[in-house]
């Protein structure tokens, strides 16, 4: 996942252009290719699946379409753009004319990213679902038809603000780390977010080789904390995985630090050290087989803390 592209007064969202090249240098050399999202429908319940790659941007700012956008289609390197609509056309972000002729080509997936883009699990249901709406009727105003891809802002929801996304979209995207795989629950899709911090090269390559860590299910299904601070989280693996080697870090109390756990019949049940006192409470678990490194995220939100 990318933002902007050669603005480095925002690191925490930029990439450098030449930072860039290299990352996409690093996938081909490694062998892997880029999956078009057109046909992500079709293959995301196949058992038997070659790796590919899948790149997406967020928030549709203009340095991507001055910088990253004739890079990309130079080499047709398929990749999904979700835009916020109440931005669209402001300073610093692309316009309709210039969303329209980007979606033009067959490589190119315009999604849904809300119309304000703003703390969506601070609003109450009616308010999200109106600014949903919303994004949808400026949609179909100006290219057409509503994308069938989300992606929540800030990579945040709770769960009836979920079951309203997967009421419209095909897939969603959230901004917790990991490999998709055919048990990914798809209104709440992973994805690895690149930065000026985040993207230097090792840790790129690293990420790059990384396998889906595969698992039944993640509790509880309700992502909102609001007076289980910390929840109680575990996660089901299916019975013939060996997880004995699991390692599990979380961001819970005074910062990152190695998660206390048990596993039970292949249920692996969090033991949060302290309360979450950041926005967001992630969990990250790998673990190495003799295929290679896997990989899996999950996050939680704490209901009106805006950080700056």
């Amino acid at each position: 996942m990318y933002h902007r592209f050669n603005e480095s007064k925002y690191p925490s969202t930029n990439i450098q252009m030449d930072i860039f090249k290299k990352h996409i240098n690093i996938i081909e050399s490694s062998g892997y290719d880029f999956v078009n999202p057109k046909v992500l429908s079709e293959i995301f319940f196949k058992e038997k699946l070659e790796k590919k790659i899948l790149l997406t941007i967020d928030d549709g700012y203009r340095s991507f379409y001055e910088n990253a956008w004739p890079f990309l289609k130079e080499n047709k390197i398929p990749y999904i753009i979700f835009i916020s609509t109440e931005a669209v056309g402001k300073k610093g972000y692309m316009s309709w004319s210039e969303i329209k002729e980007i979606e033009e080509y067959d490589f190119v997936t315009i999604g849904n990213h809300s119309h304000s883009h703003d703390y969506l699990v601070n609003y109450s249901f009616d308010s999200f679902q109106k600014d949903i709406k919303n994004s949808i009727k400026i949609f179909e105003a100006n290219i057409g038809y509503n994308p069938t891809f989300f992606s929540y802002p800030f990579g945040e929801w709770d769960k009836n603000q979920k079951e309203f996304i997967s009421s419209i979209f095909e897939f969603a995207f959230g901004q917790h780390s990991g490999v998709i795989d055919l048990n990914k629950d798809r209104y709440e899709l992973p994805r690895f977010p690149i930065n000026e911090k985040y993207g230097d090269l090792d840790r790129f390559k690293f990420i790059v080789e990384l396998l889906p860590f595969q698992y039944k299910k993640i509790y509880p299904d309700e992502k909102m904390i609001v007076d289980n601070n910390p929840p109680k989280m575990k996660v089901e693996f299916f019975k013939d995985q060996n997880i004995s080697n699991i390692n599990c870090f979380s961001n819970e109390g005074d910062g990152w630090n190695k998660s206390k756990f048990i596993i039970e019949d292949n249920v692996l049940k969090i033991n949060f050290r302290d309360k979450f006192y950041t926005r967001r409470g992630r969990i990250n678990c790998s673990i190495q087989d003799g295929e290679g490194w896997r990989w899996f995220g999950t996050q939680f939100v704490l209901k009106n803390i805006k950080e700056n």
